[in-house]
């Protein structure tokens, strides 16, 4: 196997051959060939795989005796698992080599990734407790700490959108949905690979598919961009269960015993809806009234130079950003209070008058496909670096969601605010 091969084999096919009489390797290469073509269809064409690198050389080891032949066959693949299987079992229905009569039986297919990462951990206690000899760890440390970088190697992408996930999404019967590339991480930190993204309140098509096919639960940050996403999923997606993180927690942030406890504690659909909406009631109550302020209609003379004097030290950019947030809550405050809980979306024209009203979980699209110009976009979600560069790329000027994701650029043309803040 040359050097490239090396580089780019992800499995090692190992086939048993046998034969009625004496062959030479010659023979069962050239019966792998020959039996072999347009058995599958072009894509799966052996010479066509090796001409492309897709498979490696084939290596033969053949002995005699007694007028009998056994050997060993091993064939490189680049090619993925479904893929690397349909090719073994092809190669299984030969039953010539040369003019015997003869077999072939796959043994076993080695993952040669599998096998780099167990040189790594075993490289890695070594380099450790050779290397750091004054600074001795305890076995099960060293262990633990390799184990935790292997499982940050394995993060994956899942479906058309490329979400973040673990490696074991595909195969497993139960999934993990959480929100963002973070918490996948943190939980393969901690052994636990079936976890996928959705990345967003805007859920994606994948997500919607893969819960009605395997048992699903959500594992939300607890705060209210939880809170949405949740409510997001149990209208588009068949959710099983609903964990939380502790209150004010993000999964990503949770230790090992935190990740379990609050999987422990996950609830049914049924009762995860009637917790979030007595938890909603019971914080509204306890939300302190508005008393109202009577208005003294004279004020005392050194009132009034006090205020003067503060108003007088305004620097131009103050006054417009209180003119601004005023405006903002005059025309903006009913719009948001109506969207509260409803995962709907309102866009506004320059006469701030409602142009069309969209589910959240569409307004990306909405967003892109627009040709009215669009002043102003308040929704019922969580305002995320797309979002807001879509906006900008639209020149709308007001974006007002309920909770800020993680905005890293922000342009200066689009000016966002949360719910709280109009």
């Amino acid at each position: 196997m040359g050097v490239d091969e090396l580089e780019t084999t992800k499995y090692i096919i190992q086939l048993e051959t046998y034969a009625d009489g004496v062959v030479e390797r010659s023979d069962v290469v050239g019966a792998i060939f020959g039996q072999s073509e347009g058995l599958l269809n072009d894509s799966l064409d052996l010479r066509e795989l090796q001409k492309t690198g897709r498979v490696g050389r084939i290596d033969v080891t053949i002995s005699s005796k007694g007028g009998k032949s056994n050997g060993t066959v091993l064939i490189p693949s680049s090619l993925d698992k479904v893929e690397t299987s349909i090719l073994a079992a092809a190669l299984e229905t030969i039953d010539r080599v040369g003019p015997c009569v003869a077999r072939m039986k796959v043994q076993k297919i080695s993952d040669v990734r599998a096998e780099k990462r167990k040189q790594i951990v075993d490289g890695a206690k070594k380099i450790l407790t050779s290397m750091f000899k004054d600074e001795l760890l305890e076995s099960e440390k060293i262990i633990e700490s390799v184990r935790q970088a292997v499982r940050v190697e394995e993060i994956s992408e899942y479906g058309e959108h490329r979400l973040p996930a673990g490696p074991h999404v595909k195969g497993s019967d139960a999934i993990l949905i959480v929100e963002g590339r973070s918490d996948v991480l943190n939980l393969l930190k901690y052994g636990i690979k079936n976890t996928v993204a959705v990345e967003g309140t805007n859920v994606p098509s994948e997500i919607t598919k893969i819960s009605k096919e395997k048992t699903t639960t959500t594992f939300l940050d607890g705060d209210r961009g939880g809170e949405l996403i949740l409510r997001e999923l149990l209208q588009v997606a068949d959710i099983d269960f609903v964990a939380f993180a502790p209150e004010g927690k993000c999964v990503e942030d949770l230790s090992q015993k935190e990740v379990i406890k609050s999987l422990r504690d996950k609830l049914p659909r049924e009762q995860a809806l009637t917790f979030i909406n007595a938890k909603r009631t019971k914080k509204n109550s306890n939300r302190p009234k508005k008393l109202a302020v009577r208005k003294e209609v004279t004020a005392e003379p050194t009132e009034e130079k006090a205020e003067k004097k503060t108003t007088e030290k305004r620097t131009t950019e103050e006054k417009t950003k209180v003119k601004e947030g005023k405006n903002v809550l005059s025309e903006y405050k009913k719009y948001a209070e109506e969207l509260n809980e409803t995962l709907s979306a309102k866009l506004l024209d320059d006469e701030d008058k409602v142009i069309k009203e969209v589910a959240v979980r569409d307004l990306v699209k909405e967003l892109k496909d627009a040709k009215a110009s669009i002043k102003a976009v308040i929704f019922d979600g969580v305002i995320t670096q797309r979002i807001l560069d879509i906006s900008s790329d639209k020149g709308i000027k007001y974006l007002i969601g309920m909770k800020r994701g993680n905005i890293v650029k922000k342009p200066l043309s689009t000016k966002i605010f949360t719910a709280d803040e109009v």
